[in-house]
């Protein structure tokens, strides 16, 4: 994949398609550098600081349950535990860290679970993606190309798939948006979109993007979720992480 898009796109270097769109944009590209002098996702990454850092009833904290406190982490999600046996995101982490404390899971979409991970992202900035599917690892590999097949597979009434958009037309026009490429899709989450209002996980934008075909959503970090972002982290592997960002 990464040898269709370089072709297609010779003119964009590697790291920029971390940016998505404006990466082969030029307009929309200005605009969103004109955004990022004062990024609306900044109240996000204060807020999920503060979250983050403040103790759980019992006096633990989320530094608790990650590797180097939860400091630069996120290229390290989401990965396959062998132990459960699936594929484990960094939003499932947070509430798996809160369950393990005895605290309440929160929302899996958007509010404070999607401000910590804007802030735990904010501490990986510049760290590259290095998602791994152990070889060796029957159900890692099952996991990864059920994720793949997601991806490929059209849905909803206008009989769509991921790729339909964002690899037979990545660069082309869909009504008022340009495309993006696959590569890069998973480098800037958490994202605050101008359309929502408010800072936003990759989950979120991927049930958006079922609703638009006219597809059912599923839930929040089911099965078929987690792996279909494991496919599509994988798939930017090498590209260093820059979120949270802004996106129209």
């Amino acid at each position: 994949m990464l040898e269709y898009y370089t072709g297609r796109f010779p003119d964009v270097p590697l790291q920029e398609f971390a940016n998505g769109l404006y990466a082969f944009d030029e307009i929309a590209r200005e605009q969103w550098i004109e955004m990022e002098d004062f990024p609306p996702y900044e109240i996000a990454i204060e807020d999920g600081q503060a979250l983050f850092e403040s103790p759980f009833a019992n006096g633990k904290s989320y530094a608790d349950c990650f590797d180097n406190g939860g400091i630069g982490i996120r290229q390290q999600y989401p990965h396959f535990d062998a132990d459960l046996g699936e594929v484990v995101t960094l939003e499932l982490a947070i509430n798996q860290c809160r369950a393990a404390n005895d605290e309440e899971s929160l929302p899996y979409l958007i509010g404070d679970l999607a401000a910590i991970s804007a802030y735990m992202s904010y501490t990986s900035r510049g760290n590259t993606i290095n998602v791994k599917v152990p070889q060796d690892n029957p159900s890692a590999l099952a996991a990864y190309e059920s994720g793949k097949q997601y991806y490929y597979t059209r849905r909803g009434q206008l009989n769509f798939a991921c790729m339909s958009c964002h690899v037979q037309s990545a660069g082309l026009m869909l009504r008022a948006d340009r495309l993006s490429t696959t590569l890069g899709h998973a480098t800037h989450w958490p994202v605050y979109r101008a359309k929502w209002g408010e800072i936003g996980t990759l989950q979120k934008r991927i049930s958006e993007c079922n609703s638009q075909v006219f597809a059912k959503p599923l839930q929040p970090q089911s099965i078929e979720y987690r792996n279909l972002e494991y496919f599509l982290t994988y798939m930017s592997n090498g590209l260093e992480l820059n979120g949270p960002a802004s996106r129209r």
